[in-house]
């Protein structure tokens, strides 16, 4: 029978590196059907099954579940195509996420590191003292990581090549360096709130201010790529269909008044 090219179950999964056990399973959800049967009821497998479970083993090992792998076997390779283009996305995503853990790890690491080499310098200094240290650093992080997962829905509003470039200038950005623009951007809009509340002039020196600095951070997002700041604009010309969990973060009346301030800084 095996020179004929045609094997029984145990055989044919020692050949291919698999349990006779998951080779019935996959006959079940209709992944890998044997070749044929014996009178008896045997499954046989022939040589094709081979490349078959060659397939599905590549498509299980790059993160497809087996229901999805069966849809796909079955399709022409353009839709295939398509899929493993949207799982090699996928994966890149899942490879920034985890390099960005490494890092809070990392950081804590040496967070720890640091504060026991203190309480070695100095004597009486309170056990544990540098832990706390460890766990802000990471708090601070994973914050900044949700933050990011939070905002996911808005990519549909920027062009492929305008992700990018957000993209890659993301790379560059430390965790401090995030952490630093939210606390800019919370301490303008505290600020900006209140000038509207005391009803000042969008015109005034103050007000004026204001929108720089208002300028400046959303140069800062954009990069000065136009591709960038026509996504921004979708965005916040489409808040109707935001999502109810997301809000925006300053009130109507406050981006009036920065409308405003910065047109008038423009005609100056």
């Amino acid at each position: 029978m095996k020179g004929e090219g045609v094997y029984q179950a145990n055989q044919f999964a020692r050949r291919a590196g698999v349990t006779v056990r998951t080779l019935h399973h996959y006959d079940r959800m209709g992944l890998l059907r044997p070749s044929r049967r014996t009178q008896a009821g045997y499954r046989l497998y022939a040589e094709r099954d081979l490349a078959r479970l060659e397939q599905i083993v590549a498509l299980k090992f790059i993160g497809f579940p087996l229901k999805q792998i069966r849809e796909l076997l079955n399709r022409n390779p353009l839709e295939l195509g398509a899929a493993l283009r949207l799982q090699r996305t996928i994966i890149e995503e899942k490879r920034r996420r985890l390099a960005l853990a490494v890092e809070a790890i990392e950081r804590a690491e040496r967070v720890v590191s640091s504060a026991t080499s203190r309480r070695t310098a100095r004597r009486g200094e309170t056990i544990g003292s540098g832990e706390g240290g460890a766990w802000e650093a990471l708090r601070k992080i994973i914050e900044v990581i949700n933050m990011q997962q939070e905002m996911d829905w808005t990519k549909k509003y920027y062009s492929e090549g305008a992700q990018a470039d957000m993209a890659e200038r993301r790379k560059r950005w430390t965790p401090e360096m995030l952490e630093k623009s939210k606390q800019d951007w919370a301490e303008l809009i505290g600020e900006v709130e209140s000038a509207v509340a005391g009803g000042e002039d969008p015109g005034s020196a103050h007000a004026q201010s204001l929108a720089g600095r208002w300028q400046a951070l959303i140069a800062a997002f954009t990069g000065g790529n136009p591709e960038v700041s026509k996504g921004l604009n979708r965005l916040y010309s489409d808040q109707q269909n935001w999502p109810s969990t997301f809000k925006k973060p300053y009130s109507d009346q406050a981006g009036d008044f920065m409308c405003t301030a910065m047109e008038l800084m423009k005609k100056r």
